[in-house]
């Protein structure tokens, strides 16, 4: 864990330390870190001057605690999230440093679940549902990275129909 956190902090200051001249890139790609619920890996595809489609990969549970009730019991871990996002984003200054967006997709997650007929063990839960998600991006002059700053939710489908859940995050991309 030491090693992999080290490892994202040298990458970070590295991406940083590029002065590469770049401006908002929205036909291009972007790779970076999102910390919140989920946290992971974050891919950005942008298309044309204003869609783009995201993609974050990581963990779920962590950020709003890992005991939750779900269905007759209750979660007591993180899991693994994966969530997608087809998003819209506009320009909010004239210099177009800083960009608002907003999407819809959906998530997949995994988690322990620990269901009272068990008696203290767990079963797997995987979780599908449908999400949207609204924010922030900001561009810094001349920087190859943007920071970005989002907020959105969660509604599942299965296995608990409309068990709700905030996804809020911040992070940086680096992009290419």
């Amino acid at each position: 864990m030491k090693k992999t956190f080290l490892l994202i902090a040298l990458t970070v200051a590295g991406w940083l330390s590029v002065t590469n001249v770049a401006k908002a890139q929205y036909n291009n790609w972007s790779v970076g870190f999102r910390l919140g619920e989920p946290s992971g890996l974050n891919i950005r595809k942008y298309f044309g001057s204003n869609h783009a489609f995201d993609l974050n990969v990581g963990t779920y549970g962590g950020l709003y605690g890992t005991r939750r009730s779900y269905r007759t019991g209750q979660y007591r871990s993180v899991g693994l999230s994966i969530q997608g996002h087809y998003l819209w984003h506009k320009s909010l200054t004239s210099n177009e440093s800083l960009r608002g967006y907003y999407g819809f997709g959906g998530q997949i997650n995994t988690r322990r679940y620990y269901p009272p007929r068990l008696n203290g063990e767990f079963e797997n839960a995987l979780s599908l549902g449908a999400s949207g998600i609204g924010g922030l991006e900001i561009f810094p002059a001349n920087k190859p990275y943007s920071f970005f700053l989002e907020g959105g939710g969660y509604v599942e489908l299965l296995q608990a129909p409309f068990f709700l859940s905030l996804n809020t995050g911040l992070g940086i991309r680096y992009n290419f």
